[in-house]
């Protein structure tokens, strides 16, 4: 008995192995059976050690604007409404009419804060300064912090930049948590990454995924990094961090349809945002160099015409009067190849390199001419800072009468109509009295009026025009990538 139990369970071993041998899967184009079971892949990462430990150094913005008073309180049912609307949207909380009956004695009004808006922001040193997007805080009278252990500060704004939608405020504190600053030059296709943020106002929510692509051109002074990190509203302004617990980027846009979420998204590159934080950390504003030219893409078209070996480069289609690139002796036609010997592969290249430059640098252009190469010596200026270049035209918003609901308006570009994607729409230049008290600013984009496709400034005014002052009026507004229903009172003459 002892023999035959031996004997079968050598027989079962041999069996098992043989078996093992004909089943085992074939590695294609090796012989032989699999590698073993130690090399099989891995799992999906575990990122909840790395959010433990980058988590309390992402912070949630929200920003108040000065308004104001209404005279009566407002019901329980509208102040909930606008609640709702401060919370999911983020975006400015349309202002109802006040109908509760006025005593005979009204208190005078006085400026009160108003909810703005949301976003994120993380923490960039121990003593308080806080990177986010410049969106986030732009136009804010008052701007708070909160951090994970539900300390609220208020914050000063040390310095905004539109071009490439940075911004730098400060926080007083010692000893906070912060992040560590990667490599964005580095980075790579397929890795993972994770994002932090505010979405819809929910503090510190985390999502995960990969990078689709870097150095995407979005139209943008800056490539972004491209993810399909889910990203909503108020997510704007939050670090993009890899598995080494490393910021390499701001969360900063998404590519939508509806406004929410569609599988993919945009962060700026943290390499050029820290170079934009430290400008505006030392003198609150970003300095650019300039050289006064318009210039178009070169096409495979044009440059074999012109005997180029392959289509790069950036043509020059109009030279300033007077800017260096005149002085220079840049002429429209001219094709740039190279700056200070940096080749320009691209369209976008030029205006970064160009802009990155300081004013007063002597700068070398390589050009394509009349079928040959030659070199240009210029000297790069300053370009005109945002606030000195809108000066006149904020000036003559100023000037401009408002409509009866208290807005100037006007026209889209194509340009503008093809980044923001939609056809139709008017932008909000000036906003007063009723259109002000429901929130609207410069910058607003109005898409419908009482359900009306707004086509243009004309037809906009003509409607606004012909509406019955008396009666509530209902604009579709977006802001960024969210849009809703604004509902206002026009003014009474």
């Amino acid at each position: 008995m002892k023999i035959s139990i031996s004997i079968s369970r050598t027989l079962f071993v041999i069996m098992l192995s043989v078996v093992s041998v004909l089943f085992s899967p074939v590695i294609p184009g090796f012989g032989g059976s699999a590698i073993a079971a130690s090399a099989a892949p891995a799992g999906l990462p575990d990122f909840a050690a790395l959010v433990e430990r980058t988590g309390p150094a992402v912070v949630n913005i929200r920003t108040t604007e000065k308004m104001k008073a209404e005279p009566a309180t407002r019901s329980n049912d509208e102040q909930e409404m606008q609640d709702f609307f401060r919370r999911y949207f983020g975006i400015p909380i349309p202002q109802q009419p006040d109908r509760t009956p006025r005593s005979n004695k009204q208190a005078p009004q006085q400026d009160e804060e108003v909810p703005r808006g949301v976003g994120s922001g993380f923490i960039l040193s121990a003593d308080g300064y806080v990177m986010t997007n410049a969106h986030v805080v732009d136009g804010a009278d008052e701007v708070y912090v909160k951090l994970t252990d539900k300390r609220e500060f208020k914050a000063k704004i040390i310095g905004v930049d539109k071009r490439t939608d940075v911004a730098l405020v400060k926080i007083e504190g010692s000893n906070l948590p912060r992040l560590t600053i990667g490599d964005s030059d580095n980075i790579r296709v397929g890795e993972w990454v994770i994002a932090i943020g505010s979405p819809f106002d929910l503090d510190n929510t985390v999502t995960a995924g990969i990078i689709s692509a870097k150095a995407r051109e979005t139209g943008d002074y800056l490539p972004l990094i491209q993810t399909d990190v889910a990203v909503n509203p108020g997510n704007s302004g939050g670090p993009l961090i890899n598995m080494r617990g490393e910021v390499i980027g701001i969360n900063s846009q998404i590519y939508s349809r509806s406004g929410g979420y569609m599988g993919i998204s945009f962060a700026i590159p943290i390499d050029e945002a820290i170079r934009v934080s430290e400008q505006l950390k030392s003198s609150g504003k970003v300095t650019r160099g300039r050289i006064g030219v318009q210039i178009g893409e070169v096409t495979k078209d044009v440059a074999e015409s012109l005997g180029m070996s392959k289509a790069q480069g950036a043509l020059v289609q109009h030279v300033e009067p007077g800017s260096p690139a005149e002085k220079g002796g840049l002429q429209a036609g001219d094709i740039i190849l190279k700056f200070n010997g940096i080749a320009i592969e691209r369209l976008s290249d030029l205006p970064r390199l160009v802009g990155n430059t300081k004013p007063g640098t002597r700068t070398l252009l390589t050009i394509w001419r009349k079928g040959a190469s030659r070199e240009l010596a210029l000297v790069i200026t300053e370009m005109e800072s945002e606030k000195v270049a809108q000066k006149e035209v904020k000036k003559a918003k100023l000037d401009a009468v408002a409509n009866a609901l208290g807005l100037v308006v006007s026209d889209l570009t194509a340009v503008q109509k093809k980044e923001l994607k939609i056809s139709y729409g008017v932008m909000v230049d000036f906003a007063e009295g009723s259109a002000a008290r429901a929130g609207l600013r410069a910058g607003d984009l109005i898409l419908q009026f009482n359900n009306t496709d707004v086509k243009d400034t004309k037809e906009f005014n003509v409607l606004v025009a012909k509406f019955e002052q008396k009666k509530m009026v209902v604009l579709l507004v977006r802001r960024g990538d969210s849009s809703q229903f604004v509902p206002l009172k026009p003014n009474s003459h």
